[in-house]
């Protein structure tokens, strides 16, 4: 099954921000919106929630700390035991800046392959261009068209008020492609 989606092509930032929040207080759905650089604010446009990236960097950060300070405790204190100076095999203060350590590898590495799975980036993908000068110089909308009460005509004027470049309909692919 395939479902269509119009795509609106803008100029500047400011009026993608504008189309984003008046289409969406419209209540159509907005689809996505590509853009060739960070644009602060979109996500609250679109009404997407908070990342739980966070969540998962700091839980990774976690796991990275706490492991390396049990392997540093196991390593000192109990598998392989040196009485050096008659300082104790368990000090912590030793062990903090390794674990810290730890925790920022495991933070970035996990980081980066949720970010990479949440995507569906994987090597050998190829990518969907919609327009060429996304990249460069445009910003596009894109909006579902699967509510019965879609009306691509009264989308279109809406539109136009925030000075909309170019407004086309496409069909997407059970996958998610356009075409």
């Amino acid at each position: 099954m395939s479902d269509r989606v119009l795509l609106a092509t803008f100029e500047h930032e400011d009026d993608l921000l504008a189309a984003t929040d008046a289409v969406r207080r419209g209540g159509f759905e907005i689809v996505d919106a590509f853009t060739p650089y960070a644009v602060h604010g979109l996500e609250r446009a679109m009404g997407l929630r908070p990342s739980r990236l966070t969540w998962v960097c700091f839980l990774c950060g976690m796991t990275g700390a706490l492991g390396m300070l049990w392997f540093e405790h196991w390593t000192a204190s109990i598998d392989w035991q040196l009485d050096v100076g008659g300082k104790p095999w368990n000090s912590l203060p030793s062990d903090v800046p390794v674990a810290f350590e730890a925790a920022v590898l495991l933070a970035g590495f996990g980081s980066v392959f949720a970010l990479f799975a949440v995507s569906r980036l994987f090597p050998g993908k190829q990518p969907q261009i919609i327009d060429p000068r996304i990249t460069d110089d445009r910003f596009v909308l894109v909006i579902d068209e699967a509510n019965a009460a879609f009306d691509a005509a009264a989308v279109r004027s809406m539109l136009q008020e925030f000075h909309v470049l170019a407004v086309e309909e496409r069909v997407t692919t059970p996958g998610g492609e356009l075409q």
